[in-house]
C-alpha cells in the first residue's frame, strides 16, 4: 500500500516541477498568401526570451524582384533593431510557452528535433505558424537557403 502512495506523490510532484526552457538561437521565416515575417529568437541562460518578428502584409500582388526586397529589408530590420529587444520571461510547459498568465501559445519547442515554431498573430487572423531553426549565430537573411 505504501509504494502506490509514493509513486503518486512523485507523479504530482514531477508534474508540478518547473520545466527550464532550452538555451539557444532559432531564427526564420515565412513567405506566403502576402505575408512575409523575419523572425529571431533567443533564451538566455536565465530562461528569459528575446523575440522579434517584423512582419509585411498584403503582399500578394507584389513582384518577385519586390519580394526579394521586402525580404531583404526585413531582415536587415531584424539585424539592426535586434539589440534593442528586450528579454522577458514566459511561462514555459515543457513544450510550449505563453505570456505570463497568458492562455494563448507564443512558440512551441520540439524538444527532439530543437526546432522552434513561433506563433504570429497578425490582426484577427488565426495564428501563423513560423518555424525556425536553431543557429549558432544569427545570420542577416533569416530564410533558409533553398
Amino acid at each position: 500500500m505504501r509504494k502506490p502512495l509514493v509513486l503518486l506523490a512523485f507523479l504530482l510532484l514531477a508534474a508540478c516541477a518547473k520545466h527550464q526552457p532550452p538555451q539557444g538561437r532559432w531564427e526564420g521565416g515565412y513567405d506566403g498568401n502576402g505575408i512575409l515575417v523575419a523572425a529571431r529568437v533567443e533564451i538566455g541562460a536565465d530562461g528569459r526570451v528575446k523575440v522579434s518578428a517584423p512582419d509585411v502584409t498584403n503582399a500578394d500582388a507584389a513582384k518577385p524582384e519586390q519580394l526579394q526586397e521586402m525580404r531583404a529589408r526585413l531582415g536587415a530590420d531584424l539585424a539592426t533593431a535586434w539589440d534593442g529587444v528586450q528579454a522577458r520571461p514566459f511561462d514555459f510547459d515543457g513544450t510550449t510557452f505563453r505570456k505570463p498568465g497568458g492562455v494563448a501559445p507564443q512558440m512551441v519547442w520540439d524538444p527532439n528535433s530543437n526546432q522552434m515554431t513561433l506563433e504570429i498573430y497578425i490582426g484577427a487572423n488565426p495564428a501563423l505558424a513560423v518555424s525556425l531553426r536553431p543557429v549558432d549565430n544569427f545570420h542577416d537573411n533569416p530564410w533558409p537557403a533553398g
